[in-house]
């Protein structure tokens, strides 16, 4: 017969059923870097982080330099948008205007055939540099042409035979 175990079982520090204690004073399980608990002999396993790099502040140059370049942009876009209309982009069929509400501006822009502002209407178009007397000569060969509109000097050079509206 067996006698049962004495004392209490549940009191600290003693396990029945614990089959090999640690030797007094160490840890029940070995200690794993980075968890909580007294750090391990001989210094540091990993090195010092470094401090978070302060975040880099938008310069006047900066922002000087992305204006300047819309700026650009924008410019390109307002110059490809309104030579559009200009009458070098014209071609047999189209109608123009005046640009300019004064009777001695030269410069003709496109509009739209059906619009009220139409003023003339363009049957031919001759690549090339003209005087007035070779522009209207040109024309005059046209048949229904009224008045011509030549365009000489920089860039492209060329006469359009024009009929009214």
């Amino acid at each position: 017969m067996t006698t049962p175990p004495q004392g209490n079982p549940f009191a600290q520090g003693q396990n029945p059923y614990a089959q090999g204690q640690p030797p007094q004073g160490q840890a029940p399980y070995p200690q794993q870097p980075g968890q909580p608990g007294f750090p391990p002999q001989g210094g540091a396993p990993y090195a010092p982080v470094p401090p978070e790099q302060p975040r880099r502040k938008i310069s006047f140059k900066t922002i000087k330099n992305v204006l300047i370049g819309v700026g650009v942009v924008t410019a390109i876009v307002v110059g490809v948008i309104s030579s559009l209309n200009d009458p070098d982009q014209a071609k047999v069929g189209d109608c123009l205007k005046s640009a300019s509400s004064s009777s001695s501006s030269d410069e003709m822009e496109i509009v739209d055939c059906t619009s009220s502002e139409a003023e003339a209407k363009v049957l031919k178009k001759v690549d090339g540099t003209f005087t007035s007397f070779t522009a209207e000569t040109e024309c005059r060969k046209v048949s229904g042409a009224t008045s011509f509109y030549a365009q000489t000097g920089d860039g492209d050079n060329f006469v359009l035979c024009l009929s009214d509206v």
